[in-house]
């Protein structure tokens, strides 16, 4: 059975799909053996955010004022809930505009980024960053190959 799934869209310019955010989640989760030891119970929450709102939770939980692309907070699976993934919009429009990418699939993956933080892997060190990478690519192969990579639009 799917777990809860949380989705805060709280981008102002930002349309999503919830739907189908859900089902590249809910994939991810059916292939979660390939990452670690078994799939992240509890409930997940997925906040969709703002440059100067990602800035503020930077600077509230981890000391630093700057924007970044994903923050997460880890649950309590004893308390049912896996974990928070907060994404910056802003952040993936700026670096998919910059570097000639997709941003919806900039966005998705922010989304596995923090999926990935959320199933233990981190990448503050160069080993641990490769396996995070490696990590990535695997999870968004998955996502391609069913076609299950969420479409995301800026509204005009």
């Amino acid at each position: 059975m799917p777990r809860e799934i949380a989705i805060n869209n709280a981008h102002p310019r930002l349309r999503l799909d919830r739907k189908a955010i859900r089902a590249a989640i809910e994939l991810l989760d059916r292939h979660a053996k390939r990452f670690l030891d078994g799939p992240l119970p509890g409930e997940l929450s997925i906040a969709f955010l703002t440059d100067p709102a990602i800035a503020r939770l930077h600077a509230d939980f981890l000391d630093d004022p700057t924007a970044t692309d994903v923050i997460t907070f880890e649950g309590e699976p004893a308390f049912g809930t896996a974990g928070e993934i907060c994404v910056s919009a802003d952040t993936a429009a700026s670096y998919a505009a910059k570097k000639g990418h997709d941003f919806s699939e900039e966005l998705t993956l922010y989304v596995v980024h923090g999926w990935l933080h959320l199933a233990g892997y981190d990448d503050l060190e160069p080993a641990k960053k490769r396996r995070m990478r490696a990590a990535e690519a695997r999870a968004v192969n998955i996502l391609k190959e069913a076609e299950a990579c969420p479409r995301f639009s800026w509204k005009q």
